[in-house]
C-alpha cells in the first residue's frame, strides 16, 4: 500500500502546471500528450469516487459532518489504490473541519506546496469564475471560503489565502517542499530540478528539460485548444489563460491592491510578494 504525496495549493496557483510537469517527467515527455490524462496520473482527495462507496445514501443526503468523518477512510482507499506512493491534488487547507482533519499526516509521505502572489491569484480566479475582481478579493479573504458538494466532488475548505498558505507552510519539515509559482516561470530548471531532488529522483538534465518543455504554458494552452480540458470552469473561456506573473498591475485598481495587501500582509512579506509601490 502506498502513501499520499500531496500536491497542494490555493486555487489558480499552478497546481495543474506542476501535475503536467510530473506527468511528463515520470511518464515520458510527449508534445502531443493527452492533457486530460494528467488527472489519471494521480487523483484528487475530494473526488466523489472515493466517498460514494462509504455511504449508500444519495450524496445529497450527506451532511458536512458525514463527509468530514469519511475523509480518513477515503484517504485510506486512495492509499490502497496502488502499491506505490500516489500524487494527490488538493485545494483543502491543512486544518480541521467539522471535527475531523482534512489531511491525515499518517497517511502522507510528503507534500509539495505551490504558492502564488495573491494579487495574481485574485485576477486569475476572477477570470476563471467570471467574477468581478472584488468578489475574488472577498473570496481570498474569507476564512470559510470553499467549494460545495456536487456529483463530481465533496466540499473543500480553502479558507482565506493567508490561512491556506500558513496552514501548509508555517511548520518547516523535511517532508514539505514549497515552490513559488513565480520561480516556476523565471527559474524553471532550478525550481523543477529541486522538485525532482525532493522526490528522490536523479536529476538528468535532458530528461528535466524535456519535461519542462512539454509542460510549458504555451504547450498546455495549445493542447487545451485542440483537446479541451475537463478541469476548466464552466464559466471560463479557457483554463490556461495568461501564465504570467504581474497580471495584477493591469487587472487591479490601487484600492483593490490595498485591500489584498491589508488582508494578507504577513504571508505576502514571507514569500516576497510585497508590492514595491506600497511603503
Amino acid at each position: 500500500m502506498g502513501k499520499i504525496i500531496w500536491l497542494a495549493s490555493y486555487p489558480k496557483s499552478g497546481n495543474t502546471w506542476l501535475r503536467a510537469f510530473l506527468h511528463n517527467l515520470l511518464q515520458g515527455p510527449r508534445p502531443d500528450f493527452d492533457i486530460n490524462r494528467i488527472a489519471d496520473f494521480g487523483t484528487e482527495d475530494s473526488l466523489m469516487r472515493w466517498f460514494r462507496p462509504l455511504d449508500a445514501r444519495p450524496w445529497q443526503e450527506w451532511s458536512p459532518q458525514d463527509i468530514a468523518a469519511m475523509r480518513r477512510p477515503a484517504q485510506e482507499a486512495i492509499c490502497a489504490w496502488r502499491q506505490e506512493d500516489i500524487f494527490v491534488k488538493t485545494h483543502n487547507a491543512l486544518v480541521n473541519c467539522n471535527g475531523h482533519p482534512l489531511i491525515h499526516p499518517d497517511l502522507s509521505k510528503g507534500a509539495i506546496y505551490v504558492v502564488r502572489n495573491p494579487l495574481d491569484v485574485a485576477v486569475s480566479l476572477a477570470g476563471n469564475e467570471n467574477w468581478p475582481a472584488d468578489k475574488a478579493i472577498d473570496f481570498l479573504a474569507n476564512p470559510t471560503a470553499g467549494a460545495g458538494t456536487d456529483a463530481r466532488a465533496v466540499y473543500e475548505l480553502r479558507a482565506s489565502w493567508s490561512i491556506h498558505v500558513a496552514s501548509w507552510t508555517q511548520k518547516p519539515s523535511a517532508r514539505l517542499h514549497v515552490v513559488r509559482y513565480e520561480d516556476m516561470l523565471a527559474r524553471s530548471r532550478e525550481t523543477f530540478g529541486a522538485v525532482m531532488k525532493f522526490l528522490g529522483l536523479e536529476r538528468l538534465d535532458p530528461r528535466l528539460q524535456a519535461a519542462i518543455d512539454a509542460s510549458s504554458f504555451d504547450v498546455l494552452r495549445r493542447l487545451e485548444e485542440a483537446q479541451g480540458f475537463k478541469e476548466k470552469s464552466a464559466h471560463a473561456e479557457r483554463f490556461f489563460r495568461v501564465g504570467q506573473a504581474g497580471q495584477w498591475r493591469e487587472g487591479l485598481s490601487g484600492a483593490q491592491v490595498e485591500r489584498l495587501v491589508g488582508a494578507h500582509k504577513a504571508q505576502m512579506r514571507r514569500f516576497g510578494y510585497w508590492p514595491a509601490e506600497i511603503t
